[in-house]
């Protein structure tokens, strides 16, 4: 079991930047596979970046991918997202996911855990 918990998110001018943290509690931090998805009002939820257990692998979503990074931290149980170059359609509350996986992981339907989701709001 692990739970996990956002935080970082709020308003940004297009442009801008925000970091994500995730922290997770339970045991075997090191042994998931780190999601981050996000779900704008009236779409679904899509994926946005994933990290291996080691961080070694990452894989983003084209719409994402040059201006998102992704990484961990196994010592402190936390996954991050840096969002850089905002655009308002980035828009959206962005979720942490987690699964004990040997590679990443893309689709939300792998994922066992889920954080409650904090908002990112990028105004033009």
């Amino acid at each position: 079991q692990v739970q996990l918990v956002e935080s970082g998110g709020g308003l940004v001018q297009a442009g801008g930047s925000l970091r994500l943290a995730c922290a997770a509690s339970g045991r075997a931090f090191s042994s998931y596979v780190m999601g981050w998805f996000r779900q704008a009002p009236g779409k679904e939820r899509e994926f946005v970046a994933a990290i291996s257990w080691s961080g070694a692998s990452t894989y983003y979503a084209d719409s994402v991918k040059g201006r998102f990074t992704i990484s961990r931290n196994n010592a402190k149980n936390t996954v991050y997202l840096q969002m850089n170059s905002l655009k308002p359609e980035d828009t959206a509350v962005y979720y942490c996911a987690a699964v004990i996986a040997h590679k990443v992981v893309i689709s939300g339907a792998d994922y066992n855990y889920w954080g409650q989701g904090t908002q990112v709001t990028v105004s033009s």
